[in-house]
């Protein structure tokens, strides 16, 4: 089978694919899975960089969707020739946060899906969304499940509610789809006008230009009647924060789920107290909540948005194209 693996210390000239042994038949409790697609995230992004610090030889991708080719003694929840989607967190089943780590991630503390075949335990993967292609499956376990738990699982989003979604990748697209199925008002930020014209055709009811507004949290105060939003997408970290809480209203719920502008700095803390805003971290989420969203997505009107769709031989050109951050929403890998 083809194996895509990366050498220390990490970078995009250090991904080889590989032809390797076939993994073989699954054991007791295991599945055997043909992965036909995954996509990209930003932390598939810091592991093929080396950022990560992940071992010599890893396969990366955390996120990979296919079919059930066989079973082993004891599985029931799948069958041959079912479409399946793998978990970010394979050992957190259900219940309450159990890991506060990556070293059970696909893609980074253990081998992930950029490869043609795997064998794992059945609790790895949920179903995928029935009539869903591989690349939109894959699709769901990062950015898709993150929107998801941020805004209707942690965020108890209802209608008539309004969500800010910072920038168009994968998380803040699905967001903004999710928000808007969900009968909220979405507002959606970009440096690109092009982006926010798109997002404008998909539903969003205003659009902010960060550079242009960049104080845009009070273009987000003026659109909301100087209310502010009741939940905010927060994707940037340490440099959008501080305006994500001046933007959000009392009382609000910030999902703070990225840290694209940085891991610290300076959070006006006071100002997060007196507005008495509850601010929740957060990474992905268990596979219990994964196989909420994907019958959520079988009675919602949404599909994932996925921008372009490269060969697994051509992963490095996938997260090249990722850095130039052109894309609007999904980049996906199909084989």
């Amino acid at each position: 089978m083809k194996v895509l693996r990366l050498a220390k210390p990490g970078g995009l000239d250090r991904l080889t694919l590989r032809d390797e042994p076939d993994p073989g038949a699954p054991g007791a409790g295991e599945v055997r899975v043909r992965v036909h697609a995954s996509s990209l995230n930003f932390h598939d992004l810091g592991v093929v960089s080396g950022r990560a610090g992940a071992a010599d030889g890893r396969i990366p991708m955390s996120d990979g969707a296919g079919v059930v080719e066989a079973v082993g003694e004891g599985v029931n929840a799948f069958a041959p020739g079912d479409a399946v989607v793998s978990c970010f967190f394979p050992t957190w089943e259900d219940g309450e946060p159990t890991i506060a780590d990556f070293s059970q991630t696909p893609g980074d503390g253990v081998d992930g899906y950029a490869r043609e075949t795997v064998v794992a335990p059945a609790t790895a993967f949920t179903r995928a969304p029935r009539g869903w292609s591989a690349a939109e499956a894959a699709t769901i376990t990062t950015a898709g499940l993150t929107a998801y738990r941020a805004l209707v699982v942690n965020g108890g989003l209802k209608a008539g509610e309004t969500v800010l979604a910072l920038g168009t990748g994968g998380v803040s697209i699905y967001a903004l789809q999710i928000a808007r199925a969900m009968g909220a008002t979405v507002i959606v930020t970009s440096s690109s006008d092009e982006k926010l014209a798109r997002a404008i055709g998909m539903g969003a009811d205003h659009t902010i230009n960060y550079r242009r507004d960049e104080h845009w949290a009070a273009a987000v105060l003026d659109a909301t009647g100087g209310r502010g939003v009741d939940h905010v997408v927060e994707v940037g970290g340490s440099g959008t924060l501080p305006q994500s809480i001046e933007a959000c209203r009392i009382g609000g719920h910030i999902a703070l789920i990225g840290v694209l502008t940085g891991r610290g700095g300076e959070i006006p803390t006071g100002l997060l107290m007196r507005r008495q805003q509850r601010l929740h971290g957060l990474i992905v989420g268990s596979r219990r909540h994964q196989q909420s969203f994907v019958e959520a997505l079988e009675t919602l009107a949404i599909r994932p948005v996925i921008d372009r769709t490269f060969a697994l031989e051509d992963t490095a050109a996938a997260f090249r194209y990722e850095v130039e951050q052109r894309h609007f929403g999904k980049i996906a890998l199909g084989f």
